[in-house]
């Protein structure tokens, strides 16, 4: 039999088989030990999905049990110790994230075939026996998911989640609007969605300004009632949903539908780039969109919400009268500083609402943060160690190499992307806490998380091209809070491993040696850009996170 305690991915702290197994079946019981009234549920939601319907027993039946410890003093809100024996299995844990974290690594324990939506016939829910002990070392692990660029119906979100829990990423953020889409309902302004959810066709190639479009018309929404759904199946499963507005820029499928929040004429885009759809920073606009969060958050009560703040052009801002008037008003230096301000104004909405405020790290450069604003620093170390000096607590999201949306490879046969390519072993490789960091820097890290962007992923089938295996990679890397071996040449073949689980669970994950015929993209229109290309485009970033005046057309 194969350990199949040394093939879980993320890797726990310690973890050990001895002799023996332990079979669950229908006869199996979910026991509740004093203190741990209520979490039985937990337990019977998710071995439920493995067709076992398993009643909870006041004492283990013929079959034995699954027996539940609530010890709040055991260790951290998200550690466990699991034990699997010949009568049973028995979880210890200080909280229900916990016990969810202790279930999802005894599904892994399981055999591969138990991933299936039908287990082949004659499939044996067979646990070796053993022990581990685990605790995550960061407690933000984290994927962006981009619905704007090109949406995905809710039964991929649902499925992305499922996909996260696998691998114990706990949050989700969903980039819900941008200058290509805006997917949230507004039943309260029902034009926002009706003109911003869709557009008339699709850039072709990376060239914006070869102006080629499929002529396909895109669009989609969720409906409030959909994004409650997400947000309730996510938390069932350990993972927290973190809702995106991007704003002031990024906001032209906005202003097509509310064009007096705006300077100028805007459409819903169908391109990529930077662009001048950029919200006024008036307080007119604060209160529009303050009943768009106030909508959401009755639907998705979230301790998160992301506001945004990148990419912000705001030429149209030191040329209008009104915003001019207003900026003086507020006795601000510079149009940059509306920036700040407009950012600030909507966070403290948030907090009475007792959401906290996310943002990119142009917020950071601008002064658009309140004490309790988390950065999502997406430019590099400097930056994260910045704002996390400035005492600011920090997700570390650096393009190199968190954005899982470029190439993976050197490779022709790649499909059109991004960028890059971001290998396996780079991503194995990042260190989420730099060691030469100071120790208050350190402790403002909350994590990390990676970006799937999807100006060119168009499809589930792409998306888990493009996300796997170097997400399953860099679960064990947020988990533990160090690089991992996994996957790299020399190192163990745990991920190997997991891959058989990916693919009884119908993950179409690219292969080792490079994407098969029907993944690749032929050798065509690709034009990667290259590390220092890359690096000149942050550069294009910081420039308008500090001054705001660049030209657009050319982006």
């Amino acid at each position: 039999m194969t350990d199949r305690f040394q093939t879980l991915l993320p890797r726990p702290g310690s973890a050990a088989a001895a002799t023996g197994a332990y079979e669950l079946t229908a006869g199996t019981g979910v026991v509740e030990t004093p203190g741990a009234d209520g979490m039985s549920q937990v337990v019977r939601e998710l071995l439920t999905s493995l067709r076992l319907p398993l009643p909870t027993v006041a004492q283990a039946g013929p079959a034995g049990a699954v027996t539940l410890h609530l010890e709040p003093t055991s260790g951290t809100a998200e550690s466990y110790r699991l034990r699997v024996h010949e009568r049973g299995v028995d979880i210890v844990v200080a909280t229900v994230d916990g016990l969810v974290n202790a279930l999802h690594t005894l599904r892994q324990l399981l055999p591969d075939d138990t991933w299936r939506a039908a287990p082949r016939a004659g499939t044996r829910w067979v646990v070796q026996c053993g022990e581990v002990t685990d605790a995550p070392a960061l407690t933000w692990r984290g994927a962006m998911l981009d619905v704007a660029r090109h949406f995905f119906p809710k039964r991929t979100v649902l499925r992305y989640v499922d996909l996260l829990a696998m691998h114990r990423y706990n949050r989700l953020h969903l980039h819900l609007t941008d200058d290509q889409g805006w997917r949230i309902e507004s039943r309260r302004h029902p034009e926002v969605h009706q003109v911003g959810s869709h557009r008339p066709a699709t850039q072709l190639s990376r060239d914006r300004a070869a102006g080629r479009h499929d002529g396909t018309p895109h669009g989609g929404y969720y409906t409030l009632d959909d994004l409650a759904e997400i947000h309730a199946y996510a938390q069932e499963r350990g993972v927290t949903l973190v809702p995106e507005i991007d704003l002031p820029g990024h906001s032209s499928a906005l202003l097509a539908a509310r064009p007096e929040l705006g300077v100028g004429e805007h459409r819903v885009l169908t391109g990529w780039g930077i662009s001048g759809g950029v919200m006024n920073p008036l307080p007119a606009t604060v209160e529009f969109v303050g009943e768009l969060l106030d909508e959401l958050l009755e639907a998705v009560p979230t301790p998160y919400v992301h506001l945004g703040g990148d990419e912000c052009v705001i030429t149209d801002w030191a040329n209008d009268p009104e915003i001019s008037a207003y900026q003086k008003e507020l006795g601000l230096a510079a149009p940059i500083d509306l920036h700040g301000h407009f950012l600030r104004a909507l966070g403290s909405h948030l907090k009475r609402r007792g959401a906290r405020m996310v943002v990119w790290d142009e917020a950071f450069v601008t002064g658009g943060l309140l004490d309790d604003s988390i950065v999502m620093a997406w430019r590099g170390d400097s930056v994260a160690r910045k704002a996390a000096g400035a005492g600011y607590d920090v997700v570390r999201t650096p393009v190199y190499p968190t954005y899982l949306n470029y190439d993976q490879s050197d490779l022709p046969e790649e499909p059109l992307s991004q960028g890059g390519p971001i290998t396996l072993p780079e991503v194995a490789a990042f260190e989420p806490v730099p060691a030469d960091w100071s120790p208050v820097e350190r402790s403002r890290v909350l994590g990390l998380q990676f970006q799937a962007w999807t100006e060119y992923i168009a499809s589930e089938r792409h998306l888990d091209y493009m996300m796997f295996p170097r997400a399953s990679v860099l679960a064990e890397v947020a988990w533990n809070g160090r690089p991992s071996t996994a996957g790299v040449d020399g190192g163990d073949d745990v991920l190997a491993a997991h891959l058989d689980r990916l693919t009884a669970a119908g993950v179409e994950f690219r292969p080792a040696a490079g994407p098969h015929p029907w993944q690749g993209g032929g050798t065509g229109d690709r034009r990667r850009q290259s590390g220092s290309t890359m690096a000149a485009e942050i550069e294009l970033h910081e420039r308008i996170s500090e001054h705001g005046d660049v030209d657009t057309s050319s982006t």
